[in-house]
């Protein structure tokens, strides 16, 4: 790409949008390499006499010479009042971007009650109609499901859901309804086991979950279990970070870590990776999606450097995600070219208040018949 000129709006017959020309070469010439001009021909124009549908102005002659001129020469310009034309030029770089992830740690409080169990009678995808299914026919929905069937279905089309063939197919299926009852089934026998207290250290609650699972010889898979974690904590600010596990770091491993993150073994809590007290040892959190973040660091910048001095001041516990790290580029003519225009002095203002008073005044009398 070797320019980008922004037109005036209403150039065109048929919109009032504003509207670019993209300048493309696969051979730049030696003194555009690297580089992108901007061409700001917005305020570029001469009025028509006549509107032609949205169309109210057109290049000049002048107007199209000075364009090409600018484009032609490389100029960077500075506009000096309202009107005429403005230019910039870049290098590739200024425009791109890293969308970088900022990650926080999941922070959870948990606790048994037979409200939030009672949730695990429900797929979560399908919570709205298994609901009304169940208050509709109760417990008769697990030993007479197919007479049902219909009105489940009917009740769907009729409230809009727009469920697809395989969202209608495990509402009205008994093993769907099953699965949740099971899931019920065992965490009344956890929660009777462990009781109705609630934990702010979801690490310790997990750990005593594992412990009943085992002493009562009950094997969930980890989706089923997740289902029953998940009906019983919340997030909470002041709650103890989830711990995601241990990993262990030395060597050849972690001179490859540091490598690809770019930082030294000192910085690597910024990547989530948290020493312990053993050495090679790393603490790794579960991270919160709901609080995660995303940065724009220029590419010109170092990721790293710019976490310290925007991220961690205001968010101490953050991380960066280096493997979700994206690079984008955005060119936005109004972050190039805009220009302040201070606002009117208090004085100014009411004076013009002042005045329009007066010809309001006048103009009521004059409706009137006063004057």
């Amino acid at each position: 790409m070797e320019a980008i000129i922004q037109m005036p709006n209403n150039l065109f017959y048929n919109t009032g949008i504003t509207t670019y020309i993209w300048l493309l070469s696969n051979c730049k010439a030696a003194n555009r390499k690297g580089k992108v001009q901007l061409i700001d021909a917005g305020q570029l124009y001469r009025k028509l006499r006549k509107n032609l549908g949205n169309k109210n102005c057109e290049f000049a002659p002048e107007h199209i010479r000075q364009i090409v001129n600018t484009y032609e020469e490389l100029l960077a310009i500075e506009r000096t009042g309202d009107d005429g034309i403005a230019a910039k030029v870049f290098n590739n770089g200024d425009f791109g971007y890293y969308k970088v992830s900022i990650e926080r740690p999941k922070r959870l409080n948990a606790q048994f009650t037979a409200e939030r169990i009672e949730e695990l009678r429900f797929d979560k995808t399908l919570r709205e109609p298994m609901e009304w299914a169940y208050s509709e026919f109760g417990k008769d929905i697990y030993t007479d499901l197919t007479r049902h069937e219909k009105d489940i279905i009917d009740w769907c089309e009729k409230n809009e859901l727009n469920l697809n063939a395989k969202q209608t197919k495990s509402l009205v299926s008994a093993t769907i309804w099953q699965k949740g009852a099971d899931l019920m089934v065992t965490a009344k026998q956890l929660m009777k086991a462990i009781g109705s207290n609630e934990y702010s250290d979801f690490n310790a609650f997990s750990a005593m979950v594992d412990n009943a699972l085992k002493a009562r010889k009950i094997k969930l898979s980890s989706a089923e279990k997740n289902a029953i974690m998940n009906a019983v904590s919340w997030y909470d600010a002041g709650a103890e970070k989830v711990e995601k596990g241990i990993v262990k770091l030395n060597g050849e491993k972690l001179q490859n870590l540091l490598q690809y993150l770019g930082c030294a073994e000192g910085q690597l809590a910024d990547y989530g990776y948290y020493a312990t007290e053993k050495k090679g040892e790393y603490l790794q959190y579960e991270t919160e999606s709901a609080m995660r973040d995303t940065e724009n660091v220029p590419l010109a910048e170092d990721i790293h450097s710019y976490f310290l001095r925007e991220v961690k001041p205001h968010v101490a516990e953050a991380w960066i995600n280096l493997d979700a790290t994206k690079i984008g580029y955005e060119v936005n003519f109004n972050k190039y070219f805009y220009r302040h225009k201070p606002l009117r002095t208090l004085e100014e203002v009411s004076a013009n208040i002042l005045q329009l008073e007066m010809e309001s005044e006048g103009l009521i009398r004059e409706i009137l018949n006063l004057a």
